[in-house]
């Protein structure tokens, strides 16, 4: 990063390098995927989604409005916000005009009851009165409200977030009474009038993006969010300098240091910047180390940028090599293949020295914050290398690969936990029962009697245990 002179020779190094990390004065960008579920969960118009100038995302409306479960909960929430409004009319078109709630388009969305009927939600009944009428709503809402739960990611709080979709009391009049007069007093604090359950306060719009929704919501039930990078991206300025980085280049690589980095964010990072800004990337070299996340032979199927991956072997397992290695092939890279521009991903120190010896090749740095010591950041702040935070960056774009990487690493280690082997185990019992039977016989034994009798058991203490059911067999 071009420290400028205009800076006064007494100012401290650390408050230019607040200036220029993502904890400075510019800020980060927004994210809106979170609110724009809610908006469309809680009823929100869908005219409020196609207003550029609205935070909610057309985009994100027209995904779950295909999708069953959120339609659903979305109709039902819309008639329960309808209603809270309307009260009063529905009951004097009901009583003094003896009217059916399906009948008044101009207070319940009769749109909205057809599209839950056809969803097989039947919430009417030929009801004389709207309170039954709440109380069926609110009934449904609350048991199918965990429906949604998939349609958000596993990090956040789905008791948190669920529960500002119950009314509380509201299958009770007394229950519904209580939340509707709390709802006409501060109605001004929901988001666009919309019923939700939450301790209204003027905190403007609580739907303006993701990360001020979401610390509020952990707020409101007296918690913290920290994980401020699920919910905001880096700022526009830190991605410019990127793409200008190279753009500039004649060639450019990325050099990755697998175990002084982490392959969600990196794959984060990648992923939320513009695919044509990054045409002029030829590779991204990985040097993997046992010790470093499984994860990173699977980060080339989650982006579009050639990945060259190297595991690099230890002779002593308490040392690694990797530095070595990174060193060399840099130097190979810029050396034979003509690459003058590099993107190393590492917060090891130790590659100061590799960009020292290597004066007349151009730097960017990525790094993270927990790992990165501020003597490797003043170092490159006086000597012009940009460096940014890879765990700044978005990172919801790596919930894909982080549950890829889950599954196949669970899929080895109970594969690997449970060595069992079914023809193994039927000679073993057979030789201590002293009974005797062909491969034949075995093999159909396992397939009739065995095969669908194993069960999985986990306790309390998530212990597992396979069970094998002992039934008694009538031969027909």
């Amino acid at each position: 990063m071009v420290v400028s002179s205009e800076f006064n020779d007494t100012l401290d190094l650390s408050d230019i390098m607040a200036m220029v990390t993502e904890n400075g004065t510019y800020s980060s960008g927004e994210q809106y995927d979170i609110i724009s579920k809610v908006a469309y969960l809680l009823g929100m118009n869908k005219r409020i989604f196609e207003n550029d100038h609205e935070p909610p995302k057309l985009e994100i409306f027209k995904k779950l409005d295909i999708d069953k479960r959120a339609r659903i909960i979305r109709n039902l929430c819309l008639l329960r916000n309808q209603l809270e409004h309307n009260f009063l009319k529905v009951c004097q078109a009901i009583q003094q005009e003896g009217r059916s709630i399906l009948g008044m388009p101009e207070y319940m969305s009769a749109d909205a009851m057809k599209a839950l009927s056809d969803d097989g939600i039947e919430i009417y009944n030929h009801l004389k009165e709207p309170t039954p009428f709440l109380t069926n709503i609110n009934l449904n809402i609350k048991s199918r409200i965990n429906n949604c739960r998939d349609l958000f990611p596993e990090w956040i709080n789905w008791n948190y977030l669920s529960d500002i979709f119950i009314m509380p009391g509201g299958t009770t009049p007394e229950g519904q009474k209580k939340a509707a007069a709390f709802f006409y007093e501060n109605i001004n604090y929901y988001p666009y009038k919309q019923y939700m359950n939450w301790p209204a306060q003027d905190e403007g719009n609580i739907l303006l993006n993701d990360k001020k929704f979401v610390t509020l919501l952990y707020r409101w039930n007296n918690d913290e969010f920290q994980n401020l990078s699920f919910v905001s991206d880096v700022s526009d300025r830190t991605k410019a300098n990127i793409y200008t980085f190279i753009e500039n280049s004649d060639k450019c690589v990325f050099i990755v240091d697998c175990e002084n980095s982490d392959p969600y964010s990196l794959c984060a990072a990648i992923r939320n910047l513009e695919p044509e800004r990054l045409e002029k990337i030829e590779k991204i070299i990985l040097f993997d180390d046992i010790h470093a996340a499984s994860a990173w032979e699977l980060l080339k199927s989650y982006i579009d940028i050639p990945v060259e991956y190297i595991m690099i072997e230890r002779l002593k397992d308490n040392k690694s090599l990797a530095d070595v290695k990174v060193t060399a092939r840099t130097c190979k890279e810029f050396y034979t293949n003509n690459v003058d521009s590099f993107v190393l991903v590492s917060s090891d120190s130790d590659y100061w020295g590799l960009m020292e010896e290597l004066p007349d090749a151009k730097f960017l740095v990525m790094v993270e914050h927990d790992k990165c010591s501020f003597a490797l950041k003043e170092a490159l702040i006086k000597k012009d290398i940009f460096y940014c935070y890879i765990d700044s960056f978005y990172a919801g774009g790596a919930e894909d690969i982080k549950n890829d990487a889950i599954q196949k690493d669970l899929a080895r280690t109970i594969r690997e936990s449970l060595d069992l082997n079914l023809k193994e185990l039927m000679n073993e019992v057979l030789g201590r029962t002293r009974i005797e039977m062909s491969d034949e016989e075995i093999i159909s034994f396992i397939k009739r009697k065995i095969k669908n009798q194993l069960e999985i058991e986990v306790n309390e203490d998530w212990d597992v245990e396979l069970k094998y059911r002992v039934r008694k067999w009538l031969e027909l």
